[in-house]
């Protein structure tokens, strides 16, 4: 059993981050139910373990937090929706990789309920928008923006971390850091992309397309 969980407000980063690494030890001790929590955090940045001193282009601006999981800097603020992921990956496909794919397709699936097209990117974790009414890059390639951050941690092959998804966030916010060090691309959200999306609307995707892209997933090749 999967219990959700809304949490309201926005949730201070240091006492959250406690609290979930708690309930995964839980779900790993056998004594606590799998766990997905919804919420906010007020704005904020953490350091991933790849994060490059470099990509924190402005330090002051927010606070800084050191979060242990996979990848680099990304932006936490009010109007994105972040998804904690406690799950027991052992006891699904036992593969790394192939649960952060199976992330990126629950992301996907939910986008589609908005008919937004979200694709991945080989060598760039996370979802990622094409933007043909933007202007391409200096080389010709296709404009694209980031509309999803996916970066976890396993601890006895229980899940911790997760997802983050855009959307109505300030945008400018971004500014202070190179997102999960990608210099050449930008980041969007639902409502930038000119959908009225509500975050209580994205959590309903998400719990829809749930079952579906993680309790029954496909086989990854």
């Amino acid at each position: 059993m999967v219990e959700w969980v809304h949490l309201p407000g926005l949730s201070p980063y240091p006492e959250t981050l406690a609290a979930m690494e708690a309930r995964a030890t839980a779900i790993a001790a056998g004594t606590a139910d799998e766990a997905i929590w919804l919420l906010e955090h007020p704005p904020l940045y953490t350091a991933g373990t790849s994060a490059r001193i470099e990509d924190l282009v402005e330090p002051d601006r927010f606070p800084v937090f050191s979060a242990g999981r996979g990848g680099q800097y990304t932006y936490h603020g009010p109007g994105q929706r972040v998804v904690y992921v406690m799950l027991d990956v052992g006891r699904r496909e036992k593969d790394v990789r192939c649960f952060v794919r199976h992330l990126e397709s629950w992301v996907i699936a939910a986008l589609a309920e908005f008919n937004v097209r979200g694709e991945i990117r080989p060598g760039r974790v996370g979802v990622w928008v094409a933007r043909p009414d933007k202007a391409p890059g200096p080389d010709g390639t296709p404009a694209e923006d980031k509309i999803a951050a996916i970066g976890i941690k396993l601890r006895r092959w229980v899940s911790f971390h997760g997802i983050s998804i855009n959307v109505e966030p300030d945008l400018s916010h971004f500014g202070g850091i190179v997102p999960c060090g990608i210099r050449d691309h930008g980041v969007t959200s639902l409502v930038d992309l000119g959908l009225p999306v509500t975050m209580a609307d994205l959590d309903a995707a998400l719990m829809r397309t749930f079952a579906e892209t993680m309790e029954t997933p496909a086989a990854c090749g």
